[in-house]
């Protein structure tokens, strides 16, 4: 099948280009296995007999390999296609996590928590097989559309989580995690048709394909831009519950309500970008998303100068960040993926390994700069400086376009 493949298919056949749901619900799979058992620690910790420290590990190394994976399954999906990849990952996440299930003892419920990352072939790949089947303007309306459904997702899971815990133990979110997995699999193996041509080149010609897209500004200002921004909301992930229980006060009930501020800006970014991305193009849309996480951000780091910050501020706000990073990531994620279309699944786990692996870092950051002196002021100022850099890569990106005349 050709890279420029019409985006209209039968559903459930095979033979013809995915629906638009069945990337939601691949991408979506992906996020939910990231939260939905993170209210379940404190159980799993007793389960196990362990440290609560090396329960935590489930998120660490789960990060780890995702971002791993994300570096290698892009050449290959280059390679061998995008169906018979995302069937493997899927595969092999539904194994894990029966592994986790059963599971006698920690050291081995964290090896299969490895493996579970598979999963995130599911997400990367949802969009490189955007990529292929329509042009770049309105591939990131569709990635909008798309990563507007994984939104719901960290909203409802870790709360459904909990409930799923209370009511019969922290196994049950690792069962709904196999059946809907399942299920999705069975939809994607219906309903994935191939998008990607071989490429022609063996494994290892395909990997050596990275230098065509590292050495090209165009790739960097885009992959920068979005790991930037999003780096705002990965400090904000590390540093927000800090903020929330030791300068607040807030209760866990309350500090969930409030968390999700930035998911609910995100649902809207991701909802404009999908209404207008092929109206204004993606390097409008990347400022865009970009200075309005930065202006949230400047705006409330100022009310707090003012010593008239509070709880409501910090959180309220955060929703700029939510809104910046619906308009900048999958805008951003299309632009990368354009530079060089024969290489779009290398280009979007490569693209995506910089924003997870940056964004770990600035969320370690973000923990390590906090302590009860301080106050939410380092973690603004991170947010911040890394929405000033953003704003920078797309500039220059823009700017090197007028020079060329693209």
């Amino acid at each position: 099948m050709s890279s420029q493949t019409s985006p209209r298919g039968q559903f459930l056949d095979r033979r013809s280009p995915p629906n638009i749901f069945t990337l939601i619900l691949l991408a979506g799979v992906s996020a939910l296995c990231m939260n939905i058992f993170l209210p379940s620690l404190p159980s799993m910790t007793a389960y196990f007999d362990t440290d609560y420290g090396v329960m935590q590990l489930s998120i660490a190394v789960y990060l780890a390999v995702n971002a791993v994976l994300q570096i290698v399954v892009g050449p290959i999906s280059d390679k061998f296609g995008r169906r018979p990849v995302i069937l493997s990952g899927m595969a092999i996440f539904l194994l894990a996590t029966l592994g986790c299930i059963y599971a006698p003892n920690a050291a081995i419920f964290l090896t299969f928590r490895m493996l579970q990352a598979a999963v995130v072939v599911a997400m990367v790949l949802s969009r490189a097989v955007v990529r292929d089947m329509v042009p770049t303007d309105q591939a990131a309306s569709m990635i909008g559309y798309v990563t507007m459904g994984m939104t719901v997702v960290p909203m409802i899971g870790p709360a459904l989580g909990g409930l799923l815990d209370a009511t019969f133990g922290w196994q049950a979110s690792f069962w709904m995690l196999f059946l809907l997995g399942l299920a999705i699999f069975w939809i994607t193996y219906r309903d994935l048709g191939e998008t990607k041509t071989s490429s022609g080149l063996t494994l290892p010609q395909q990997f050596r394909e990275y230098p065509e897209l590292l050495t090209s500004p165009r790739f960097w200002g885009y992959s920068l831009a979005n790991g930037f921004t999003s780096g705002a909301f990965f400090a904000y992930l590390g540093g927000a519950p800090f903020v929330a229980t030791e300068f607040f006060g807030m209760s866990a009930t309350k500090m969930g309500v409030y968390f999700g501020a930035p998911a609910l800006g995100y649902f809207i970014g991701n909802f404009l970008s999908g209404r207008y991305s092929a109206r204004f193009g993606v390097n409008r849309m990347v400022f865009t998303g970009c200075a309005i996480c930065g202006l949230g951000i400047a705006a409330s780091l100022s009310i707090f100068a003012a010593g008239l910050g509070s709880a409501e501020i910090f959180f309220g706000f955060m929703t700029f960040v939510g809104i910046g990073n619906g308009l900048a990531i999958p805008n951003a994620t299309a632009g990368a993926l354009s530079v060089r279309p024969h290489l779009a699944g290398t280009a979007a786990g490569l693209s995506g390994a910089i924003m997870i692996g940056g964004g770990a870092a600035l969320s370690a950051l973000a923990g390590a700069l906090l302590t009860t002196e301080t106050g939410a002021f380092p973690l603004l100022w991170l947010m911040l400086a890394t929405s000033v850099l953003g704003v920078t890569a797309i500039a220059m990106v823009i700017r090197r376009e007028k020079m060329l005349g693209l």
